[in-house]
């Protein structure tokens, strides 16, 4: 098929609207035409970014009527249409290929496209949903992980394993079905928990870790490229490219992406494939995190905010602990959580309590400690919100409880098993259990896919068997 191995970024659309109107998207960006002939403009414009890339670029071409038509525009202003399975002794897009002066792009000529349409013929072609290019599978077989002492619970036996881009790490699906990385020669692949390819797509050079996240209200999975955000549904489905304003950083603390726009700009959630921007935010205010196409921030002091486009401002106050007075500040967030530290009676003695976001519960406190020793606390929480670490206290939220360690220092989370570090040592358990000290450099797992602990080590994945 002619757009085999085509990326689908940039997203490409031509909509025509009348004789001498048009508009084209490219990356989400609008390019209005005003033209005696706009599908000439369109495809001039299509074509100058096609050259930019050094490459063809899809697209998807929609008359007023609503019938659309996927076709392939190469930088020499070159056009072919997609052969698409569908019932009928006509053209899908019939089209003409002539030579015209291409302008910009070509001293000489061009090829260049005219739809014609027999008259009164107004039967709409179905639309067909553009689907990601067949590409070469990444090399996936089984081996031994000699490298490092395995996790505990887990084997030396890798049932497969796979080369991923040392500069990005894999993700693993919040349900465990999926692995996702970056490929050394610049695609995502996914797979499922058993190494089988499910999908593939190229990325440009630099893209980021993947990450598994939401979009209204779906999941996806998500990467950051240096000038876009890229994100797909799975299923074989082309990515959604929203391009980002210059210096922007996407952030993904909550359940969905969160644009932050650069010299204190504002930033945006993603809503129906867009940008949306976010109010103005509260006065001495500091962003936290997104969920859906809210976003949550905080004053230092209290309270939380959720602000979303177009609608008023939800403050929400933690709720006082018991021993507390008022709120010292508040230090972070995470899905559905919000870090309060509370000052108490004593001088330079805090309480750190864990808030629900959206109502100000208190879902966790932690013992009463100095000042200066919860503020160098890290906050590691899993997943699934039944156990997190906040630096010395270890917090179980299906039982309700907490444990004080010393010297405790978190790392991660994989299931319900919390790694850190104590002194020198590698310690490894389940809050309210006994912590088991680990041989030195153990591997920790990035996430359990399937029945396999997924583990990483110079450049290569092992999805590692489980112990017996």
């Amino acid at each position: 098929m002619a757009e085999k191995g085509i990326p689908s970024w940039p997203k490409v659309t031509i909509r025509l609207y009348d004789d001498h109107n048009a508009e084209v998207k490219i990356a989400g960006r609008s390019h209005p035409v005003n033209h005696h002939d706009p599908r000439q403009a369109a495809i001039q414009l299509v074509s100058e970014r096609a050259a930019q890339l050094g490459r063809p670029v899809k697209a998807t071409a929609i008359e007023s009527d609503g019938a659309s038509w996927p076709l392939i525009i190469h930088p020499d202003g070159q056009v072919e249409s997609v052969d698409v399975d569908v019932k009928s002794s006509k053209p899908i897009w019939p089209i003409i290929v002539a030579t015209v002066v291409a302008g910009l792009l070509i001293a000489g000529t061009a090829l260049y496209l005219v739809v014609l349409r027999p008259p009164g013929d107004d039967v709409t072609k179905p639309t067909v949903s553009p689907k990601l290019p067949e590409l070469p599978a990444p090399s996936v077989g089984p081996d031994q992980f000699a490298a490092r002492p395995v996790p505990m619970g887990w084997t030396p036996n890798a049932s497969w394993t796979v080369d991923l881009d040392p500069d990005t790490a894999p993700a693993v699906s919040p349900d465990g079905k999926e692995v996702a990385i970056i490929t050394p020669d610049e695609k995502i692949a996914v797979f499922d928990s058993n190494g089988k390819v499910l999908w593939q797509d190229k990325v440009p050079r630099g893209s980021e870790t993947p990450v598994y996240t939401t979009v209204d209200g779906k999941p996806v999975v998500a990467v950051v490229a240096p000038e876009s955000l890229y994100y797909w549904a799975g299923d074989g489905a082309e990515a959604v490219e929203l391009e980002l304003p210059n210096s922007a950083t996407v952030q993904f603390f909550g359940t969905s992406p969160l644009v932050v726009l650069s010299s204190d700009a504002g930033a945006s959630v993603v809503s129906g494939g867009a940008l949306k921007a976010l109010p103005t935010a509260q006065r001495l205010t500091t962003l936290l995190l997104a969920e859906g196409d809210k976003a949550l921030s905080a004053r230092y002091a209290g309270p939380l905010y959720w602000d979303q486009p177009d609608k008023q401002v939800v403050a929400v106050m933690p709720k006082t602990p018991k021993g507390a007075t008022v709120i010292d500040h508040i230090v972070a967030a995470s899905p559905g959580r919000a870090l309060v530290v509370w000052k108490t009676p004593v001088v330079d003695r805090v309480i750190p309590t864990v808030n629900d976001s959206t109502t100000g519960a208190t879902l966790a406190i932690c013992p009463t400690v100095a000042a200066n020793e919860a503020a160098g606390w890290q906050w590691v929480p899993d997943e699934a919100h039944k156990v997190a670490a906040w630096g010395e206290c270890l917090i179980n939220f299906s039982s309700k409880k907490t444990v004080f360690t010393k010297d405790f220092e978190p790392l991660s989370i994989t299931g319900m098993t919390v790694y850190g570090q104590s002194g020198s040592n590698l310690l490894a358990g389940t809050p309210g259990s006994k912590f088991r000290t680990l041989p030195a450099d153990t591997a920790r797992p990035w996430g359990v896919a399937g029945t396999h602990a997924i583990v990483v080590h110079d450049g290569t994945l092992y999805a590692l068997d489980k112990a017996k």
